[in-house]
């Protein structure tokens, strides 16, 4: 398989042609809404804030993706070390810098393994890792809160690191961007619907101890629309493969739908377990990268080795380019 140019692809140039209408589109409604002074002015502001956010983070999202395999796998060694950055001030890991340090070691032998292509060692690297982690702290004789402290390690590492990386390791298929581009659009609107059917429909609280703002309906809504997008994406990405059949393009959907929300359950049972809101405040209207990101911490490795098992990624592609075979 060639390499692909970067809009070869009719899915990746209808992405980043939507995504660029719907922040057009809601710019324009916001406008309206502030003549026409609908709303209360906290609405407005905070809809400002979102979406101004959002031209940020789209470029961050999709620029690495349309550049190329390596600014994919820069990008998501960025994104990896932000978010334990954010996990250590939370939860306190950073008060442990040896555990913090073997972490940080990890994501960056994750994506190494990634930009080398080496599969082996990437996979290896999960339980090595985990090693390190658990006898890391031992030779100092502290045994008072070992667990708690290679817990949040061994969890660090987990969805940063091992997690996150597999969206690097994708790279290295010839034909990336669009399963990538939309793998980052149907999280985010997974977030988007949920909220949306939430607020329009309304109804029973999904788990209200752990996310009071989700409803169930809500929660449905996104799963059916997030669902139905991917496999209608994934029907033209893997056209002529093995996986060009409706039932797993929908359960890749289901895949994706399900990771997503899950991903956001899980950072929240996070927060309200230590007792915080948000993990950050670098992005107005979303609280930080964590709170951003969360939904990919799940999807990522779950989508990655669904579809590894039916097309792979990168197979016939040089290994180990850096290290050598």
């Amino acid at each position: 398989m060639t390499r692909h140019g970067t809009f070869d692809h009719p899915v990746t140039i209808g992405i980043v042609a939507a995504a660029v209408l719907v922040v057009a589109v809601a710019f324009a409604v916001i406008g309206v809404m502030t003549a026409r002074g609908r709303g209360t002015p906290e609405l407005r502001r905070e809809l400002w804030l979102r979406t101004a956010s959002w031209c940020l983070l789209l470029p961050l999202m999709m620029g690495p993706v349309l550049l190329g395999r390596e600014w994919v796998i820069g990008a998501v060694t960025l994104l990896g070390l932000a978010c334990l950055r954010e996990f250590d001030r939370a939860t306190g890991l950073f008060r442990e810098p040896l555990v913090a340090g073997i972490v940080v070691v990890g994501i960056l032998a994750a994506n190494f393994a990634a930009l080398d292509h080496w599969y082996g060692f990437f996979v290896a690297l999960w339980p090595l890792t985990v090693g390190v982690i658990v006898v890391g702290t031992i030779p100092r004789d502290r045994p008072a809160g070992y667990v708690q402290r290679t817990a949040l390690g061994i969890l660090a590492y987990m969805l940063f690191g091992a997690g996150l990386a597999h969206l690097s390791f994708m790279a290295n298929e010839p034909g990336y961007r669009p399963i990538l581009l939309m793998l980052l659009t149907t999280v985010a609107l997974s977030d988007v619907a949920a909220f949306t059917f939430g607020k329009l429909i309304g109804g029973p609280k999904l788990l209200p101890a752990t996310s009071p703002n989700k409803s169930i309906s809500g929660a449905v809504g996104a799963l059916c629309v997030t669902t139905l997008l991917v496999a209608g994406l994934s029907s033209v990405i893997f056209a002529g493969t093995a996986m060009a059949q409706w039932h797993w393009l929908l359960l890749l959907g289901l895949i994706v739908g399900i990771g997503a929300q899950a991903g956001d359950l899980m950072l929240s049972s996070i927060k309200r377990d230590i007792g915080i809101k948000d993990m950050g405040t670098i992005l107005p209207g979303h609280g930080g990268v964590l709170d951003r990101f969360n939904s990919l911490l799940l999807v990522a490795p779950a989508a990655f080795h669904f579809i590894q098992f039916f097309v792979g990624f990168g197979m016939g592609q040089p290994a180990r380019l850096i290290t050598g075979g």
